[in-house]
């Protein structure tokens, strides 16, 4: 059984992967308003892992008997100013994700609930991953950035990202 503390962590979690689906969606958005079509593909599937991440929270809730309670989901900026801005945007929010995940294990780890310690030990790993991608997009956009066949190549590259299930899902369905 989850601790109160742990199970309203976790719910709030819950949102704030939603909430980070809701952002990458309207980067995806913006993006290919813009015409750029790969770099919005690359946020569509930032999309979808971010739904999943909630769904891996939600699933693993259920396992443990506690409910999930879905909260609203505040509004997300609608608009950035260049793909640059829109990856040094996604670093910022991948660090506060990063910190929520410490939180929720410290949390785990007080209460001496091993079965949420290796539940989040995923997630732990999965966000050193999303931190490092989110970099190397940064690197990458502002490798091309005054260059308009440079951003228009990488554009066509991100173009080709494809979604692949979490393992935690994978292993459910």
């Amino acid at each position: 059984m989850l601790s109160q503390k742990l199970h309203d962590a976790l719910n709030a979690q819950v949102n704030a992967e939603l909430w980070s689906a809701y952002l990458y969606l309207s980067m995806a958005l913006d993006a290919e308003s813009k015409g750029y079509k790969g770099i919005a593909n690359w946020f569509h599937v930032q999309f979808q892992e971010e739904q999943a991440h909630a769904r891996i929270f939600m699933n693993y809730m259920l396992s443990r008997d506690a409910k999930v309670e879905l909260l609203p989901i505040e509004a997300v900026p609608t608009t950035w100013e260049t793909p640059l801005a829109m990856f040094e945007k996604t670093l910022e929010h991948e660090k506060k994700v990063t910190a929520l995940i410490n939180n929720l294990a410290s949390i785990a780890n007080e209460d001496r609930d091993f079965a949420s310690i290796n539940r989040l030990n995923w997630f732990i790993d999965e966000q050193v991953e999303e931190e490092e991608n989110a970099r190397d997009m940064i690197q990458a956009v502002a490798a091309v950035i005054d260059n308009k066949y440079g951003l228009y190549m990488l554009d066509k590259e991100l173009a080709a990202r494809t979604y692949n299930v979490p393992s935690p899902l994978a292993s459910a369905e």
